[in-house]
């Protein structure tokens, strides 16, 4: 079965074509920021879009990276472009193949987090906080776990309002709902972007704009310090943080 992923976002081709071929606007919506000053970041950007693809069509808008994942633009009958991200096969890179199905989660979240830069901010600059690894309890929640049970079920476009357990009163609305991941606006995060949900080791990536150093530290200290109480023990996934100005 072909696994494809695809999002429209409201700009044209060539700009969401440089997007994907800028490393310094790729940092801007791709993963998030780890190691000092994002070097973790930058280093997984060279890696994934520029030392490795072995085929490119900047004509045709056509990318495909080296584990054959495939990249297709699509102009849309009112000017913006349609994303199409065509899966390899599993069984193309047998030593991925354990972790397929967390590879296309990422994919599903970079996605949506570059349609949210694009079009809200431009591709400004951004700080991450990303909650990694997994709850303690199998069956629980993210959404409930973080107090944002009630929007499980919202459709996108709903407005929503709830006290987060962090610590923060987060409202907006439901941006995008894809496979098991739900985005949330925060308006009080500098018209930032919570997802949460999904498979591959993501909890929840929080993305801030606009957000001065030290109320981004406050924020930073209380998620991170409460996902250490109910996440899985250490396994080497934990809280990554990282953005312009660390």
């Amino acid at each position: 079965m072909t696994v494809r992923i695809e999002v429209t976002i409201g700009a044209p081709p060539d700009q969401v074509w440089r997007a994907l071929r800028d490393p310094e606007l790729i940092r801007r919506w791709h993963g998030w920021h780890f190691g000092e000053a994002g070097s973790g970041l930058d280093e997984e950007i060279r890696l994934i879009y520029v030392d490795h693809v072995p085929e490119e069509d900047p004509e045709g808008r056509v990318l495909v990276l080296q584990d054959s994942d495939r990249f297709t633009l699509h102009e849309t009958a009112d000017g913006g472009t349609l994303v199409r991200i065509t899966r390899a096969p599993r069984g193309a890179n047998p030593d991925w193949d354990a972790y397929y199905d967390d590879i296309t989660e990422g994919w599903t979240a970079f996605l949506t987090q570059l349609r949210f830069g694009v079009e809200r901010h431009g591709l400004a600059e951004r700080r991450t906080v990303a909650l990694t690894g997994a709850l303690r309890d199998p069956a629980a929640s993210m959404l409930d776990a973080l107090g944002l049970g009630a929007v499980a079920d919202l459709p996108v476009g709903s407005p929503y309002k709830a006290e987060a357990v962090p610590g923060d009163v987060l409202e907006g609305e439901v941006y995008a709902v894809a496979g098991h991941q739900r985005a949330l606006t925060v308006a009080g995060f500098g018209d930032g972007l919570l997802l949460v949900g999904g498979r591959g080791g993501i909890g929840a990536l929080l993305t801030l704009y606009g957000t001065p150093d030290d109320r981004f530290g406050d924020i930073e200290h209380r998620w991170t310090s409460w996902w250490e109480t109910v996440k899985t023990p250490d396994d080497g996934a934990g809280a990554e943080t990282e953005g312009p100005g660390q």
